[in-house]
């Protein structure tokens, strides 16, 4: 999976203790996870007993016994996925290398187009049947999972459980785990194939289980919705999902702008919205210096997080956008991979 904005500003806190020696607090930090998980993975109170517990809500919510014993045979909490999740958010990349190292690179852009290419046909149908743009979905489709090539290596069911039960955002986990069992419970996916990341999400649009059970589709028709496998699955998903949240045909993401002479980025409105007719006559331009359309589509000044120059004009489209992840510079860099698409 490609790492996201939030991600990549994750790393673990030092504390204000003497540092260790690198390798001995390495092997430190493992044992204690390691020594966490045993100790609650048995006895009262454990692992054990808040797996009956998930049991019971199963039954009480119609999902069947097989199918909750298959998921839950053998399982135990996983120490790096504790690990993972009690990172903290510290510094981050700058826009500039965020947007051409990792999300916008060379090579991803002709993967980008690649891709669409190959799958013309599906993406014509899917864009018949959604009235998403195909090279959204292909942009979507490239930073989350690297066109389907990366889509994850923790069990789903596992990872969900570990969160459910460490207790941090515990209520919230707990319900994904519910729906990974219902979505298990529905045959779409086998507890072996339902992988992703360390945080739950699944397949190649890498769906949160509920987010599966309200928008993943069953595009190629043979009556499972497999975002793993299925890539007519898959991308129409992501399409559906972007339907869903209000995507407007034909309306561009948004577009970089020049500003006029004494513009203040510290002063910056990012909150009011305008026409593009407005905002020429505010003095904004293109990027490349020529006027902007004289239209009444609305838009609102975007300035990317740690970035140094390039200033957008979002559109309804962005916000669709940002909805799938909302960082403003997640959104930004698909809006400019999709344009590069085709």
């Amino acid at each position: 999976m490609i790492p996201r904005l939030s991600a990549l500003r994750r790393r673990r806190s030092h504390g204000t203790c003497a540092p260790m020696h690198p390798r001995r607090s390495f092997l430190a930090g493992v044992a204690a996870l390691s020594a966490t998980t045993d100790a609650f993975a048995q006895g009262d109170g454990g692992f054990n007993a808040f797996l009956d517990g998930v049991r019971a809500d199963a039954r009480r919510a119609g999902i069947s016994t097989a199918a909750v014993n298959r998921a839950f045979a053998g399982l135990r909490p996983n120490a790096r996925v504790i690990e993972l999740d009690r990172r903290q958010a510290e510094g981050g990349l700058t826009w500039e290398d965020y947007r051409d190292r990792i999300m916008v690179s060379p090579t991803r852009v002709a993967n980008a187009q690649r891709n669409y290419l190959e799958n013309a046909t599906l993406l014509r149908a899917i864009e018949t049947r959604y009235r998403v743009s195909p090279r959204v979905v292909v942009a979507i489709w490239g930073v989350e999972t690297n066109f389907g090539g990366n889509t994850g290596g923790f069990g789903i069911i596992e990872a969900l459980a570990t969160l459910a039960w460490e207790g941090r955002r515990a209520s919230y986990f707990r319900a994904e785990l519910l729906a990974a069992l219902r979505v298990l419970d529905g045959g779409h996916i086998s507890p072996e194939r339902m992988r992703g990341s360390w945080a739950g999400a699944m397949g190649q649009p890498q769906f949160m289980p509920s987010n599966f059970e309200r928008l993943a589709v069953d595009f190629d028709g043979d009556g499972r919705r497999d975002i793993w496998d299925s890539r007519a699955d898959a991308l129409a998903s992501i399409a559906h999902y972007f339907q869903r949240s209000g995507w407007r045909e034909g309306e561009p993401w948004g577009r970089e702008i020049r500003p006029p002479p004494g513009f203040d980025r510290d002063r910056v409105d990012t909150d009011s919205k305008r026409s593009l007719r407005d905002f020429a006559r505010l003095g904004f331009r293109a990027a490349d210096g020529g006027a902007l359309p004289a239209s009444d589509l609305e838009g609102q000044l975007v300035l990317p997080s740690r970035g140094a120059g390039q200033i957008f004009l979002g559109h309804h489209n962005l916000r669709v956008i940002r909805r799938y992840n909302s960082p403003v510079n997640y959104g930004l860099a698909v809006g400019l991979l999709s344009d590069r698409v085709a």
